[in-house]
Formats: C-alpha cells, sequence, structure tokens
C-alpha cells in the first residue's frame, strides 16, 4: 500500500510540474510531499538503525567461542536494515525527486542523497550479496575480537601486549610480544579476500567503480582529488617525518645496543603494534602523568572528562550513559571476550550515547577517554530538532575524529594538567621535548594514516590486490611511506594489514584519521590565537565557556552543512596543513642540530 502511494505520489508531482514555469506554489507542492516521504524515511530509519545498533553493541561487547547466539541476531537485524536502506522503492523515490531538485530546499537535497549514498551500500537488486557480506562482517569481527592472544603460553589481552611494546627493554621480550600481536591476522586473511570481494560487488550495483571510491565519495570528492590531497599532506610535513625518523633509529639502535644503526626501524623496536605512534620513546622530566594517574581509578579517568565537558558549557551525561557503556577491561576470569578497540555509539539518534572501551588509570587512556567523549558530545549536540535523523552525523567524517582529538591533546598540555593538579603548578620542563614528544605521536601519524593504510586500501579495492601479495604489498607500503621493515621475512601465511582493527570493520575509511589531525591543529590553532590567547602549544581550554561555543556551534549543524562551508566560516580558512607545520616548526632546527653527521636513510623527496 505503502508503496503505491508512493509511485502515485512521484507520478502527480512530475506531471504537475513537468512543462508549467516554476513559480512559488509548484515548489511549494514539491517540496510538501517530498517532506511527507522523508518524514516517513527518518522514521522508519530510525527504527531499524536502533534494532541494528543494539545487536552490534551485543556482538561487540559479549564475544563467546563457539556462541552464535548474538551473531544471528546481529546478522538478522543488519539484514532489516540493509533491506529498507536498500529498497528499490527508496531507491527510485529519491532518484525522482532528485529530478526536481531545482524546487526543493537545501536540506531536503542532502537528505535524498544520503538516502541514495546509503541504498548504495545495501542495494535490494543485489540483496543475496549484501546477505552474504553481512555474514561475513559479522562473522570478521567475532573472528578479530574473539581471539586469544598467547604470550609464552599464556593468554594475554592487548593491552598487556601494547605494555610490554611500551616500556620492555629486552629486544627479545618486544620480539615475541609483537609477534604474538600478528598471530590474528593469519585467521583474518580469507575473510579479508570475501568481504573486499563483497563490497565492492555491492557498491558497484549503483554505479561506483569499487568500495573505496564509494566512501571518499561521502566527502564529494573523486578518488583522484582524495589520493591527490593526502600525497599533497604527507609530502608537506615529510621533511620534519624525516628528520624524525633519522633520530629514532639512532637512539633506539643505542638503547637496543645494536652494532649498526638500521636502515629501516625494525618493526617491534616501536611502541606501537603498527607504528603509528612512537610519543612513548621520549619521556618529558617533570610530567608524568602516568604517576599522577596511578593513585586513581578507572571511573575517574572517564569522570573527569565529563567533567572537562561540562567546564566548557556542555551538560552533564545522561545517566543512560554510565548505565549502558562498557567502559572497563573484561574481569580476568570472564567466559567471554569484548572489543578492544575504543569506540563511542549513538544508538538512537538521541540520547542514547555509549562508550565501548577498556580503560585502566594512565595517560593512555587518560587522553583517548576525551577523545571518545568527544563524539559522544558530537552526537548529542546534533541530536536536535533542527537537523533530520538522517543528517545526525559528523561535517564529514574526519570532524568526528578532529573534535575528539582535539579535547584528547588540549587534556594533555602542561597548563591544563597543571590546573587540574595532575602535575605541580609551575613545573619546569623541556619544552623542545614537548615538542619532540607530540612530534612523535602527531607527525609520525600522518604518513601511515595518508600513506601505509590509505594507499594499502586503494590497492586492496580500487586495484583489486591479488590475495598472494598482501603481506608482500602491506611491508612494501609501510617501509616507503614509514620507514619501517619488519624483525623478519613475514610470508604471505600472515595477514599483518588485517591485524588493524579497521581494516576489517570500517574499510576504505582511514584517511578520515588523517583530515582529522589536520583538522585539529588547524582547529587548536584558532581557538588558541583567537579566543585563549595564548600559546598554542601552551593552552588551557578548562572552564572557558567561549571555547565551549565555539565547539558546540561546530558539532551543531551536524551534516546538514557543506563542511568546506562550515570551516571557512569557523576559522576563515580551508582545509590546510600550515597550522601542523607552524605548530612544529620550531621542532626542525634543534633536530637537525640532533642529527648532524647522522645517515639519513629515507629519501629527501618523499
Amino acid at each position: 500500500m505503502k508503496k503505491l502511494f508512493y509511485f502515485f505520489l512521484l507520478a502527480v508531482i512530475i506531471s504537475s510540474c513537468s512543462g508549467n514555469k516554476p513559480n512559488e506554489n509548484a515548489n511549494k507542492a514539491v517540496q510538501d510531499s517530498v517532506q511527507t516521504y522523508l518524514d516517513s524515511y527518518n522514521s522508519k530509519y530510525k527504527e531499524v538503525s536502533i534494532i541494528a545498533n543494539e545487536a552490534e553493541w551485543a556482538s561487540n561487547t559479549h564475544i563467546v567461542e563457539g556462541d552464535s547466539t548474538n551473531a544471528k541476531a546481529t546478522n538478522k537485524a543488519n539484514e532489516e536494515y540493509a533491506k529498507f536502506t536498500g529498497s528499490k522503492m527508496n531507491i527510485e523515490t529519491a532518484t525522482a525527486f532528485l529530478t526536481q531538485k531545482d524546487k526543493l530546499t537545501e536540506l531536503q537535497v542532502k537528505q535524498l542523497k544520503a538516502i541514495l549514498y546509503k541504498a548504495a551500500n545495501n542495494p535490494e537488486t543485489l540483496e543475496d550479496v549484501v546477505k552474504e557480506r553481512i555474514k561475513a562482517t559479522t562473522a570478521q569481527t567475532e573472528k578479530l575480537f574473539g581471539f586469544d592472544f598467547k604470550l609464552s603460553g599464556k593468554s594475554v589481552s592487548t593491552n598487556d601486549i601494547d605494555g610490554i611494546l611500551a616500556t620492555e627493554q629486552d629486544p627479545a621480550k618486544r620480539l615475541k610480544a609483537w609477534e604474538s600481536s600478528k598471530e590474528v591476522g593469519k585467521g583474518l586473511k580469507e575473510g579479508l579476500v570475501h568481504l573486499r570481494d563483497l563490497r565492492n560487488k555491492t557498491v558497484q550495483g549503483l554505479g561506483y567503480k569499487d568500495f573505496f571510491e564509494y566512501q571518499v565519495s561521502d566527502y564529494g570528492m573523486t578518488t583522484q582529488e582524495m589520493i591527490d590531497m593526502l600525497q599533497k599532506f604527507n609530502k608537506e610535513l615529510y621533511p620534519l617525518f624525516r628528520e624524525l625518523h633519522t633520530w629514532t633509529r639512532y637512539e633506539l639502535a643505542k638503547k637496543y645496543k645494536a652494532k649498526e644503526v638500521p636502515d629501516l626501524i625494525p618493526a617491534h623496536w616501536l611502541p606501537n603494534r603498527w607504528g603509528q605512534d612512537w610519543s612513548a620513546l621520549v619521556e618529558v622530566e617533570g610530567i608524568n602523568l602516568d604517576s599522577a594517574l596511578k593513585t586513581k581509578d578507572a571511573e575517574w579517568i572517564v569522570k573527569q572528562g565529563e567533567r572537562f565537558y561540562v567546564s566548557l558549557g556542555f551538560p552533564e551525561l545522561p545517566g543512560s550513559f554510565w548505565d549502558k557503556s562498557d567502559l572497563y577491561p573484561a574481569p580476568v576470569d570472564a567466559n567471554y571476550k569484548k572489543n578492544n578497540h575504543a569506540s563511542a555509539w549513538h544508538m538512537d539518534y538521541e540520547k542514547d550515547v555509549r562508550s565501548l572501551m577498556s580503560v585502566e588509570p594512565n595517560s593512555e587512556w587518560y587522553e583517548t577517554s576525551h577523545h571518545e567523549l568527544g563524539h559522544i558530545y558530537y552526537y548529542l549536540s546534533y541530536s536536535n530538532p533542527d537537523v533530520p535523523v538522517l543528517l545526525r552525523e559528523g561535517a564529514n567524517r574526519a570532524y568526528h575524529e578532529a573534535l575528539g582529538s582535539l579535547m584528547g591533546m588540549a587534556a594533555m598540555q602542561k597548563p591544563f594538567m597543571e590546573n587540574l593538579d595532575l602535575i605541580p603548578k609551575g613545573t619546569k620542563s623541556d619544552d623542545m621535548k614537548t615538542l619532540l614528544k607530540e612530534a612523535l605521536n602527531f607527525v609520525v601519524f600522518i604518513p601511515w594514516s595518508t600513506g601505509t593504510m590509505s594507499m594499502f586500501e586503494h590497492d586492496l579495492y580500487a586495484n583489486n590486490l591479488p590475495a598472494d601479495q598482501f603481506n608482500k604489498r602491506w611491508w612494501e607500503t609501510v617501509a616507503k611511506y614509514q620507514g619501517i621493515a619488519p624483525p623478519s621475512v613475514r610470508g604471505e601465511e600472515y595477514c599483518d594489514a588485517a591485524t588493524k582493527t579497521h581494516i576489517n570493520d570500517d574499510a576504505a575509511q582511514y584517511y578520515d584519521y588523517a583530515l582529522s589531525f589536520v583538522l585539529l591543529f588547524q582547529l587548536h590553532d584558532h581557538i588558541a590565537k583567537n579566543i585563549l590567547h595564548q600559546d598554542p602549544h601552551a593552552t588551557n581550554y578548562y572552564g572557558n565557556k567561549e571555547v565551549g561555543k565555539f565547539i558546540e556551534d561546530m558539532m551543531y549543524p551536524g551534516a546538514s552543512k557543506d563542511w568546506r562551508i562550515a570551516l571557512k566560516e569557523q576559522t576563515g580558512s580551508d582545509l590546510s596543513a600550515k597550522a601542523m607545520l607552524d605548530y612544529f616548526a620550531p621542532l626542525m632546527d634543534y633536530l637537525k642540530k640532533e642529527n648532524e653527521g647522522r645517515k639519513y636513510t629515507l629519501s629527501e623527496v618523499q
């Protein structure tokens, strides 16, 4: 009945408007009809999303080996979501309405385009492929997060492995931990190949060349435009990365008493499983946040994050956040496992917001908690009457990460920590070492995100990378962009790319993080110079309601406003790495002096 109604409605609109001179009444008639459809779609979309989100939540928070209950429920819920969003009726209705887009409001056009974008990932015309992709995704998630990591025959968590890589001095023990972290990839390779094929087939049904192109299109960009932008940011930051890489090679060779300084950094020497963050290599004297946090518990970490946002003028988190979130590690004796990757969830596109973390009282989780609550407050901000459910997303996907990372970075600056008595007021510290530590996080992340992850996934989807070349290409890409090598030859029995969560369950979107880092420095630079009137290297956002209003104004419209326009209005400039380059400019002279007489093994130009 509903299907007949919409086809009848379309026929009336198109026939009544065709051939007539556009006028205010005709436009109003079309807009009213479109709004009737959009209201109905938004309502149903919200309904099926809640069911799917609840099922996904259960699958991520309670993984029991051999128990398929959650997997079956998740598959069923996602199939219903796919059936609705990819229905032929919705595709044809939205397409027909868009032929009248000159008569519609900008908000209506955005929603209709969003309907078609969501439909492309679940087209009814490829129902069997979509069902198989949903099933394969659920199976891959369970394999990834249900994996039993072993070290010397004992089960360990990823937190345990990360702790070893951050602090262990014995290279042999580090090697064992690093190798243990990669074992999960072996069982994920076949599933990744299958998912790649299914993801490509799904979106090709609505005209996209491949899944990578589909994901990039959400920015209003072509694949080549995105690649060009990523390469531009990488090249701009490359001279500084080259200095950091040289400094790190020599420092680590000395630390591990190597006879020779290697040209490429052995992966197990680094404090991160993928070499995406090297900041743990530097300790800034006088600033020992981990020591201060030892006196706190995990709950304090998350509650302190909430207090920060409240100090800026945001409301306290809903009681349901505390009741329904899964914030802490699973008990040691638990008979289940959980997703070990921190994430934020918007369950109902209203006030049911949750976070999935494994918080422990240390500096890494302190920063991560502030980051994840940034997502949560973004959800709450755009869940308002001015933003339709369909557009309750970030201005673009990078915005969500940028605003979360911005708050994480702000919470780590010295004046901020002094304000909270996490370090003594007037603490003396080496500002250049602080900048070095930050660069080993933010700058080192750029070649990993713009290069290794993004270029590998481009090859995977756009170039249909053969399965027998996955590990070879992965390590070629790691060497090219990050200057890192595996401890020994890694054959095709491994799938080291698949050990990274996003390759499996957040595919072809990792450039979001690269753009978010560029964006966060642009936003931080604006806040520091134009609102706080403070040095961007030493700010204190805490309690500043004007900072809160600036951030709230960015969050409030969600995806209802073009991200380029919003950024230009808020900061006065287009997306640019200039603020990031300016922030780290003082570090270049320091590193060049440190690296005098040392051999550079990365080329001068990327």
